[in-house]
């Protein structure tokens, strides 16, 4: 049965894999920490490029002392065996663990519920936490295998009075630095980032990462078009299309209004960041355009739910995630 301490083991484990994304791709970002009476023995996440794993890390610092240990793990030890390394169930089977905690079972037939019987059959107890994926930093590894997609994040940065534009076209900067920031925080947990078409050809934005130590987290930079996409970007004709971006797992939709409008009109918006500041522009551009609904009844049905606002300096930011509304 799960501990009282499992829970903040969990968190633990969870804010660790942080520094796993993105850079784990292909592989999910995992983490992993050992611990024995209340003491860390090791702990590590999925390195660059997906190798090593998680497991295998963490298993590897705490050495022998491992043996009767409990291991901390944001997702169900893989099973099946791969040309770039062992299964981590099999590492951890032969670590004489007491026990293994795990974030979530893995929705990757390969592995799913595998992992775990292997380690029951090592003699070691498992529990199964079952906590959301995006409590574990794994959105963008359901999905992809449970929608053939990334999790897909649309950022609007706006006024007050829903404008990312004055009437003249003026946009930098609506938002203060502190939003700027956390804005660029976005772009290094992303594994590609996608402007419309009409924003790249106005902007030639470069929608690189500017935080000092994660400029070489800069995401790759995709294009809603149908035409070709300059060199370094890659083009999608469609919303859809994002479902052919090859180790794609996060991304991050930016720039426009027509953009934003065609993610949210697919209902391929999973997560929505709205950063507002305290202006009133009057007569600018909206910050979405039209999303076909034509009845409240379509918008209640098409609803959002605040998970999240804090302050950012003088801006708030807003965190939605989808869930239809009844109406009052």
């Amino acid at each position: 049965m799960p501990q009282a301490d499992d829970q903040h083991w969990m968190a633990a484990a969870a804010a660790l894999a942080e520094r796993a994304r993105p850079m784990a791709s292909p592989n999910p970002g995992v983490a992993a920490i050992v611990v024995k009476h209340g003491r860390v023995l090791g702990r590590g996440w999925t390195r660059p490029g997906g190798r090593p794993h998680a497991e295998a890390v963490a298993l590897e610092a705490a050495g022998e002392a491992a043996r009767g240990a409990t291991l901390y793990v944001t997702l169900e030890p893989c099973a099946h065996q791969s040309p770039r390394g062992p299964a981590c169930a099999d590492l951890v089977a032969a670590a004489g663990l007491a026990c293994v905690v795990v974030g979530m079972a893995d929705p990757d037939p390969r592995t799913h519920g595998n992992g775990m019987a292997r380690l029951r059959e090592a003699g070691a107890e498992v529990a199964d936490l079952g906590w959301p994926a995006d409590r574990l930093g794994l959105s963008g590894h359901v999905a992809l295998l449970r929608r053939g997609r990334p999790h897909v994040t649309l950022k609007l940065a706006m006024s007050l009075d829903g404008c990312l534009a004055t009437s003249g076209g003026e946009s930098q900067w609506i938002t203060g630095i502190p939003a700027r920031a956390h804005g660029h925080r976005e772009r290094a947990r992303a594994d590609a980032i996608l402007v419309g078409g009409g924003t790249l050809r106005a902007d030639n934005p470069r929608l690189d990462v500017r935080l000092a130590g994660l400029e070489p987290r800069s995401p790759r930079r995709v294009a809603l078009t149908s035409g070709a996409a300059p060199e370094g970007w890659t083009a999608v004709s469609s919303p859809a299309a994002i479902a052919t971006l090859e180790g794609v797992r996060y991304l991050l939709v930016e720039g426009g209004a027509q953009t934003a409008a065609a993610f949210l009109k697919a209902g391929l918006v999973d997560r929505l960041l709205v950063y507002r500041a305290p202006l009133l522009l009057g007569g600018g551009t909206p910050a979405v355009r039209d999303i076909g609904h034509a009845t409240l009844d379509t918008a209640y049905a098409h609803g959002l739910r605040l998970h999240e606002r804090r302050q950012l300096g003088r801006d708030t930011l807003e965190v939605f995630l989808p869930h239809p509304l009844e109406r009052d």
